[in-house]
Formats: structure tokens, sequence, C-alpha cells
């Protein structure tokens, strides 16, 4: 018989990042994140973070979890069925903003308590198995004199791929970075760019166009997220490969991106594309799009997802939640490899205590 669902509940962290992240949109010298438990009616818990990009959507994201899920108490560990559960009864409403966001995680926990339940990883689950994933080392924006040394231990620790963020109040100085960080990692790793939704669709061509030289593997939402006929018009008239898609929200809004011709590449989040669920159902669009697919930011669970989508292509490796974990998904030789049973999620006590919020 299916174990059932006992009890949610949501605590908030604010953790401090080892490398704070500079973007072109503000800092976040640490990060704000939800731990989501759901515990089964065997006391097998299954745990899922989130990342709620700002300190004051914590405590609205963590009432929003108990108000929603009273009625998933006595419901089956079904995580398929409860994200139907779900679009039903948010149906007039739609889930995108938070609501978006407390449903993924759910999603998320609830097949963390499966794996375990079931003593597998969550790949597993999928069809796959845990695979060593190219990831690339993520950073905000950079100096390339001061942050020389890091940048070297990147690409000294095995990361084939490099990423900063652009998008400065002068272009000239998103050439000095682009410049300088090329010149540090050499011609051999791939260096992407980030502008953070920073231009509008003229100035992202002139700028990207400044940046030919120094071959790069793709431009990161150079116009505003929700924009896609900019990054369309981006796209064709500067020959870029145009990244994009940590924004979207569910499925639909990956096949919003694709009939718009908006991207090269898709990039998902797993919070906002629905969870495991929603990755589940977005990957299949891609790969009839020949889109291949990176991951943004949570790093435990996108390693079991990207691992069985058939267009994978890079893990971006930002450490948000490593210290409130017992045991960090860390990349080896460049290589990052999901962790089970479950999401290989299990929350160090201590460290939560000391950075609650």
């Amino acid at each position: 018989m299916s174990p059932t669902i006992a009890e949610v509940r949501a605590r908030s962290v604010l953790v401090p990042l080892s490398r704070p992240l500079r973007t072109a949109s503000g800092s976040i010298p640490a990060a704000p994140l939800v731990l989501v438990d759901v515990r089964t009616d065997t006391d097998v818990v299954g745990h899922a973070w989130l990342f709620g990009y700002a300190a004051e959507m914590l405590a609205p994201m963590v009432a929003l979890v108990g108000e929603i899920t009273p009625a998933l108490l006595g419901q089956s560990v079904a995580p398929v069925h409860r994200m139907r559960d779900f679009e039903a009864r948010f149906r007039l409403l739609g889930m995108q903003g938070l609501l978006g966001m407390v449903v993924a995680g759910i999603d998320m926990a609830l097949w963390d308590a499966l794996g375990k339940v079931l003593d597998q990883p969550v790949a597993t689950l999928l069809g796959g198995a845990p695979v060593p994933l190219r990831a690339y080392d993520s950073y905000g924006m950079v100096h390339p004199a001061k942050d020389e040394a890091a940048l070297r231990k990147s690409v000294d620790s095995g990361f084939s791929g490099i990423k900063i963020k652009v998008g400065y109040p002068d272009p000239a100085d998103d050439v000095a970075v682009v410049r300088g960080v090329r010149e540090i990692i050499g011609p051999d790793v791939e260096l992407m760019v980030d502008f953070n939704q920073s231009l509008d669709p003229p100035e992202a061509c002139r700028r990207i166009q400044r940046l030919e030289e120094f071959n790069l593997y793709w431009v990161e939402e150079p116009v505003a997220a929700e924009d896609l006929a900019g990054h369309a018009q981006v796209r064709r008239r500067t020959g870029a490969r145009i990244q994009t898609g940590e924004n979207w929200w569910f499925p639909r809004g990956l096949q919003a991106a694709i009939s718009a011709s908006a991207c090269d590449f898709a990039m998902l989040d797993i919070m906002k594309i629905g969870g495991v669920t929603g990755w589940m159902g977005a990957v299949g669009q891609a790969e009839g799009a020949s889109l291949p697919v990176s991951s943004h930011l949570f790093v435990e669970a996108s390693a079991h997802t990207l691992a069985v989508t058939p267009t994978a292509d890079w893990l971006e490796y930002l450490d948000l939640a490593g210290p409130v974990l017992v045991d960090p998904c860390r990349p080896v030789d460049g290589y990052v490899t999901a962790a089970g049973p479950g999401l290989g999620i299990t929350w160090n006590e201590a460290a939560i205590a000391e950075f609650g919020a």
C-alpha cells in the first residue's frame, strides 16, 4: 500500500554565501531559503529547499505552505497525482509566483520521500540512473585581477565551463571583464555570460557584438525574461547563441519560448518549472525542439532530473544550500553526480538553528 502524507511543514533560513553573488540587478550576500519537509505515515520524511531571492519573501512562502497543504494530508505520496490536484485547485488563479514556487517545493519533497520509501535515487525512479554531469562554475560579477585566484582554482579543479555576470553601466567594462576572464581561463574552457535581464534589445545587440571575439558559449537573458520577442530579435540580429529559461513558469513557459524562437538553449529552474514533475513535462518539448537543456541552481535536485534529460547540456554549480546539508553535493573533476536515496538531501539541524530566519 502506498504511503500517505501525514504532515507538511516549512522553515526559513538565511544562509551566508562564501562567494556573494553580484548581478546587474542587485547583490545577494546571503541565500534566503525555505526548507520543506513532507512526513509520511511511515515516518519517512522527504526534504526539498526553495530559493526566495529576497529575505522579505521567506515569511510569506512559509505561511503559504501552511495554508495550502491541509488538503494534502491523508493523500498518497504520488507526486504526479498531487500536481494534478494542485492544477485543478488553482486553475482560476494560475500557478506562478510564490504559489508556483511552493507547489514545486512540495513536489520535490514528495519525490524525495518516495525515493526514500523505495530506497532508490529519484533519477532511478524516473527511469535512469545517477550519472556524472558536466558542470560549470557559476560566478557573479567579477574583477579579473581580484578574482584571478578563484577563477584559476575553478579551472584547476576540473571545471570545463565558467559563467560570469555582466551588464555593467559602462559597456566598456563588459568588454574589459570578459577579456580579462578569457585570458585567465584560456581558450579551452567554455565561457558563458549572463546579463540578468538588464538591457533592451537594441543595447543588447550593441553589447553582444562587442563581445564576439571572446568565443562565448552562450549569452544569457540579455533582455527581460518575459520579452520573448526581444530575445528572438537579439538572436536574429547578433547570431549569438541565446540562453534563457530560468524564469519560465511550468512547461507552458518553455512552449511559449519555442513558439517565439526565443533561444538556442533552455535553462530550467526546477523551482519555477514545476518541480521534478514539471521538469519531466518540459524536457520532452525541449527534445522535440532540439534545445540543449541546462539547470539553474538547485544542484541536488537538478542532478537527478538532468540525468534523465534527453538533451542534457550543463549543470550549473552554485552552492546555495550546502551549509544546511549534512552531505552537500560537490563536484568531482568538474562533474556532479546525483546522490540518493531520494534527492540525497539530509538537513544539518545545527546549521538550520544557526541560520534560522
